[in-house]
């Protein structure tokens, strides 16, 4: 089965093509490595919660929304290989392509597939 990394992230508003153009880059970069295929969700009905939820897990303020993101990698093995190439690719740097969202509130995780109908 496929391996899955997912992530959530609040992205201000106003960055919202800076995103697109960032995310299509790292799209490059991560299927050059391996991955199969990256997707970019840019929240529209993303309650907030009482205990839990989207927002308050990245702590979204008033001018950002919650983006939503996964990539498909065909093995936990391809994945960690990959994922060492892309997070050392010079094209990913944050001193040359910052990330235009902040990325200390970012919340991520890798999930074997159980499930693929």
């Amino acid at each position: 089965m496929n391996y899955v990394d997912g992530f959530v992230a609040a992205v201000p508003v106003a960055n919202r093509e800076a995103y697109v153009k960032h995310s299509r880059l790292a799209a490059a970069v991560f299927k050059e490595n391996g991955a199969l295929k990256l997707v970019e969700c840019w929240g529209d009905d993303v309650p907030e919660g009482e205990l839990t939820s989207f927002p308050m897990a990245v702590k979204r303020k008033d001018d950002e929304v919650v983006v939503f993101a996964w990539i498909v990698w065909p093995s936990r093995e391809t994945r960690d290989a990959g994922m060492k190439a892309v997070m050392a690719d010079p094209r990913l740097q944050p001193d040359t392509n910052p990330m235009p969202f902040d990325g200390r509130r970012m919340i991520y995780g890798g999930f074997q597939v159980i499930v693929d109908e």
